[in-house]
């Protein structure tokens, strides 16, 4: 059982950064892919963007190509979203999940954290 507790969301301004943070306990931290994911309200939830277990591979969604960065500490047990010109559409409650390896889907994900990006 793999717990996720996010952290690092708030209020900023159009243009501005935020980086999440990602910590799990309660598990083999380098044995799951991870992503981020966000839902506005309204609105079902979507894909930000994944890392794999080593952290050697990523991939994003089209809306945050060039300016969400995924990356993992795997000695810290934390995946990071590092988020550069925000933009008010990226206004979400943002989630990590974890896949546990060998699964197509992830099994374990946190209570998310909420962004607003003022316009």
């Amino acid at each position: 059982q793999v717990q996720l507790v996010e952290s690092g969301g708030g209020l900023v301004q159009a243009g501005g950064s935020l980086r999440l943070s990602c910590a799990a306990s309660g598990g083999t931290f380098s044995g799951y892919a991870l992503g981020w994911f966000r839902q506005a309200p309204g609105k079902e939830r979507e894909f930000v963007a994944a890392i794999s277990r080593s952290g050697g591979s990523t991939d994003y969604a089209d809306s945050v190509k060039g300016r969400f960065t995924i990356s993992r500490d795997n000695n810290k047990s934390t995946v990071y979203l590092q988020m550069n010109s925000l933009k008010p559409g990226d206004t979400a409650v943002y989630s990590c999940a974890a896949r546990p390896v060998f699964s197509s889907q992830y099994k374990y994900w946190g209570q998310g954290t909420q962004v607003t990006v003022s316009s």
